[in-house]
């Protein structure tokens, strides 16, 4: 495997050698002032990229979750939380602590294990555009998180240009062989010049997938079956999605109203205790845009609701003593806010963006009583009536010096206003059968505590763009960002091994209590970029992106009595852990480019493109690696376009990874080098997709999935801590797409 990297490290740097070469080569700077047509708007800087549809389209026969486009920005991955249901990293920081603006709305995930992340609601083919703000971030693109945005939306009406009304519409289906998932997907509209209306629907129905080569023993599931050694556990899912979307427009004004609806009846979670059993979710979302003689104004209001539940899957072990059916935890959340912004224009050379936004967000997470034994005879209150209310104004300026260098200054204020009410256990002990669980003290301790929370947050951005020549800029930000705890970081209370275990979205397997104390995370970090390119940007392009992030009161992972709590030993290879402000650095390094190798007779057009990502973290109080932290990783990628046809070979090669966080039991994981092949062919009004994913049938584990629990009694300590979350093995996938 080391020479596989080895070898694709140095084809890597040879096409970096020669792009730049190139580059520097034909740049001419003289002292005449550079002519370049330059958008005064901030957002479109290289700092925040668009994924073009191309890519949405193929990533889309390989997998139904939208989290995994995230996959093709460099410095940026995807967590496989779930089939469905994908967790953002960027630059190493995850999760919440990256914002997710699906059609102009923050969504949050009301589940301990994030089992409904906010990519679960949108099919990942009715994306029209995703693009990612990697740590710098403009305050107008969202507060409230530290590691930057990422922007997911649908298409946008269309409407026809004259009396002549629009008809149309896509069927699509699409099967893998891995783990036999089967999907359809189907979009229609019509139009005239001033109303609009469309119907966007999808179903996936997947099994478990396999890795390449046994990963563990096989085993027989007590009461459920037998589970192959290269299965994983607790992989397969079922979840469709449905949108309506109404459009009106009259001049520059525009109206449009979503409606959403999801349903899924089971998403397995390979690297949790409990299974997804049921998430059912529906939303509205008013948005209206209009044009004025000094500038540009929207304004969104939006309310969603989401019903969830979790228990033991088909995978893991459902009858356990007492009689008790399962373990079911079910929660409800309510979504409501509402985003008002405006970009005036107060001159040629001047941008101000002002705007405000609101969120309110209520959570009630019930675990219901099951048989006789510990988790009974009362209802367990995991959180009740979890509030996060968010209020927030921001400027931005925007200011062109010259043609060729502008900058833009952003100040956000942000208020989080939490609380939440008393709680109680499954019974007023603290012991049961002789075995101790706090859950009477617990309960006690947390009801008499003060549980509302008031954070004031300040957010920073400066950011500039320099074109240095017209094949050369230069991009340089600096932010100061503020991010408050989760519902789940701050109000779970219960020091039990079993309710600890359950309030974990991390997918290391071990047990975590919140703490009411936590302090917002704030992020200090500088960004700088440099890109090479010729004069039209069609031929050859190179960029290189040093960052560096300090946090202060990073919400990192500690012993439980570093927080003055007392938990309970284990012998299982996992532990019960509280959460603390600490502080953390982050730094690394992104490096990208391609190279268009011409136009060949019989082969067509040929481009090579390439990326290199490194990225370092530590916690600065214990000198511990941070979670999740992706090694060392390198992509390059042939691309063919002839005629019809569009081809790509790619090499995805990962170094080992041996820096791992001490505090939650991280696993190292071996290095690896994949080979994927993707054909797309049109023909008339259809499209054919086609992809051959892990073409070696390599076996591998995960960086970033975290610990193996996809089988039998995981709520027993026979359950260790020995296993990876393993990597898909070779899959054949397939996609039709009809144009009508």
């Amino acid at each position: 495997m080391k020479k596989n990297f080895k070898v694709g490290l140095h084809l890597f740097y040879a096409v970096t050698f020669l792009s730049i070469n190139n580059a520097w080569a034909e740049v001419n700077i003289s002292a005449d002032v550079i002519k370049v047509e330059s958008p005064l708007k901030m957002d479109n800087m290289s700092l925040g990229k668009t994924l073009e549809k191309k890519q949405i389209v193929r990533s889309a026969v390989d997998s139904s979750d939208a989290g995994s486009l995230l996959n093709y920005f460099v410095g940026t991955n995807n967590i496989s939380n779930a089939g469905a249901s994908g967790m953002p990293v960027i630059h190493g920081l995850a999760d919440d602590r990256i914002k997710v603006r699906v059609d102009g709305v923050d969504l949050i995930s009301g589940c301990a294990s994030h089992s409904n992340s906010p990519f679960s609601y949108i099919d990942i083919n009715n994306v029209d555009e995703i693009k990612v703000f990697a740590g710098i971030t403009p305050v107008s693109m969202g507060g409230d998180s530290i590691g930057g945005t990422v922007i997911v939306n649908s298409k946008a009406p269309e409407y026809s240009e004259s009396s002549e009304v629009i008809k149309k519409g896509s069927f699509g289906t699409i099967y893998r062989s891995n783990n036999q998932s089967f999907g359809t997907n189907i979009n229609t509209a019509i139009a005239t010049d001033r109303f609009s209306i469309k119907y966007s629907g999808n179903y996936i129905d997947a099994k478990n997938y396999s890795s390449a080569a046994n990963f563990k023993a096989g085993a027989n599931v007590s009461g459920r079956g037998w589970i192959d050694g290269d299965i994983a556990g607790s992989s397969a899912y079922k979840i469709s999605n449905h949108l309506l979307d109404f459009g009106l427009k009259k001049g520059s004004s525009e109206f449009n109203l979503k409606l959403y609806e999801q349903h899924s009846p089971y998403q397995g979670l390979i690297n949790q205790r409990m299974d997804m059993t049921g998430n059912d979710s529906t939303s509205l979302n008013l948005m209206y845009i209009d044009q004025f003689s000094w500038g540009d104004m929207e304004a969104r209001a939006y309310i969603e609701s989401t019903d969830h539940s979790m228990n033991f899957g088909p995978d893991k072990k459902y009858w356990y003593s007492n009689n008790a059916a399962g373990n079911p935890m079910d929660s409800e959340g309510l979504n409501v806010g509402f985003t008002v912004k405006a970009d005036i224009s107060l001159d040629e050379k001047n941008i101000l963006t002002v705007g405000s936004e609101f969120q309110r967000y209520r959570l009630d997470d019930l675990w219901a009583a099951s048989g006789t034994g510990s988790m009974s005879p009362n209802t367990f209150i995991n959180i009740n009536n979890g509030a996060r209310d968010r209020y927030d104004v921001y400027a931005e300026l925007t200011h062109s010096w010259q043609p060729d260098f502008l900058t833009s200054v952003g100040l956000r204020y942000g208020m989080v206003r939490m609380d939440a009410g008393e709680v109680h256990g499954y019974a007023d002990v603290n012991t049961f059968g002789g075995m101790t669980n706090n859950q009477k003290s617990n309960s006690a301790a947390f009801n008499a505590s003060e549980r509302t929370k008031i954070d004031h947050n300040w957010d920073l951005t400066i950011l500039s763009e320099y074109i240095i020549s017209p094949k050369y800029t230069s991009e340089f930000g600096y932010a100061i960002k503020n991010r408050s705890p989760n519902l789940y970081e701050r109000y779970t209370w219960s020091t039990w091994i079993m309710a600890a275990n359950m309030n974990n979205s991390y997918g290391d397997g071990n047990g975590y209590i919140g703490n009411i104390n936590l302090s917002p995370e704030t992020a200090h970090t500088i960004s700088w970029s440099s890109k090479w390119h010729d004069y039209k940007k069609q031929e050859y392009q190179v960029k290189f992106n040093p960052y560096f992030t300090y946090v202060n009161d990073y919400i990192d992972a500690v012993a439980c009595s570093v927080v003055g709590k007392s938990c309970m030993s284990r012998s299982d290879g996992f532990s019960t852990l509280s959460l603390d402000n600490q502080s953390a650095r982050i730094y690394g390094f992104n490096i990208s480019g391609f190279k268009n190798l011409g136009y060949y007779k019989n082969f067509g057009d040929i481009k090579v493109t390439g990326s290199l990502a490194y990225v370092r973290g530590r916690n600065n109080n214990t000198h511990d690696n941070l979670y999740r932290i992706m090694p060392l990783n390198l992509k390059l990628a042939l691309e063919q376009i002839s005629g019809s046809w569009r081809n790509n070979l790619e090499l995805v090669a990962v170094k080992r990874k041996g820096r791992v966080s001490s505090i939650r039991n991280e696993h190292q994981t071996p290095g690896y080098s994949l080979v994927n092949i993707a054909s797309n062919y049109s023909y008339m009004d259809a499209t054919f997709n086609m992809s051959l994913t892990n073409l070696f049938d390599r076996k591998y584990s995960d960086p970033l999935g975290g610990t193996y629990i996809g089988q039998g009694a995981t709520m027993m300590t026979g359950v260790n801590n020995g296993v990876a979350v393993p990597g898909m093995g070779r899959s054949i996938n397939v996609g039709v797409l009809y144009n009508f």
